[in-house]
């Protein structure tokens, strides 16, 4: 058994904060509105409630399945029938919760079993989740349920655990069953994230998605690179949260110790839904931290 977080109920609280989050920013997402304007009221909503993002909010439309959120200067609208993955997350202290839906804007209706599919496939792998189950049990009950609507799982996007202040803790959760002879250990925290596509069933990198992330510590040679490293740490952040035309230059400085993230493409240009759940896995089953809170 892993060692349950010390902090758990921290972890809770950055999970209710990360789905309200989600809800408000799916609630968000219709005809007419900006994408910045999206992505910037649901990251100060992350702030007003007393934590930080976990990461930039991620918008991403159509045939991306992940890794975009809106630059500084992005005006784009999102229009009827936009197929939107509303990715979140928020952290206290390193406690982080990842999640994530999909909604189509407009309410059209015509994608409807896309994100059905996204859906049922993460239900399905939050069925499977108990100690010491196989990894390669959540994949193949999420796939099965992907493909029982039509659909594909894409096979090179995964979950992955959680650790503090490491968004992607080095355990993968794929969609599609790889043989994995992992096994879930009680009191680890993952995410599982499905992603269901009517293309191809995989992804390619695409242009870069205006999200970065420091690699390791840039020292105390450049002090403003070194205060942004203090706000973020290795966590992912969007461009568009540099404050000042210091902090810019910092970044664009920086380029070698960064990590820029591509924003994910269908490779057949499919369009694409995801849902996200962040799990505890508990003494006998899953405990979904990251579930709707009640309004």
């Amino acid at each position: 058994m892993a060692p349950y977080p010390e902090d758990l109920e921290r972890w809770r609280r950055a999970a209710e904060i990360s789905s309200r989050a989600r809800d408000y920013g799916l609630r968000l997402t219709v005809p007419g509105a900006r994408r910045r304007d999206v992505a910037d009221a649901v990251e100060a909503f992350i702030r007003d409630q007393g934590a930080a993002p976990a990461f930039p909010v991620n918008l991403s439309r159509n045939d991306e399945a992940a890794h975009f959120t809106p630059s500084r200067d992005d005006d784009a609208e999102f229009v009827d029938g936009d197929v939107v993955k509303v990715d979140v997350g928020a952290h206290l202290d390193g406690a982080i919760a990842d999640t994530a839906d999909t909604v189509e804007v407009g309410g059209t209706h015509r994608y409807e079993n896309l994100v059905r599919a996204a859906r049922e496939g993460l239900a399905a792998g939050i069925a499977a989740v108990r100690p010491g189950a196989r990894v390669d049990e959540l994949s193949r009950a999420i796939a099965a349920a992907i493909r029982s609507r039509g659909l594909k799982p894409i096979e090179n996007l995964t979950g992955h655990s959680i650790e503090r202040y490491l968004l992607h803790a080095g355990k993968a959760i794929p969609n599609v069953p790889d043989h994995s002879d992992a096994s879930l250990v009680e009191g680890e925290i993952i995410a599982i994230e499905p992603f269901a596509t009517n293309g191809a069933g995989r992804i390619r990198n695409g242009p870069f998605g205006n999200i970065a992330r420091f690699r390791g510590d840039p020292g105390r040679a450049d002090p403003a690179l070194s205060a942004l490293f203090g706000r973020f740490r290795t966590l992912p952040f969007a461009m568009r949260w540099a404050a000042t035309p210091e902090e810019e230059a910092a970044l664009r400085r920086a380029r070698r110790t960064l990590q820029t993230y591509p924003v994910f493409v269908e490779e057949g240009g499919g369009w694409v839904a995801q849902a996200e759940h962040t799990i505890l896995v508990g003494p006998d089953r899953a405990e979904v931290l990251t579930a709707p809170v009640p309004v």
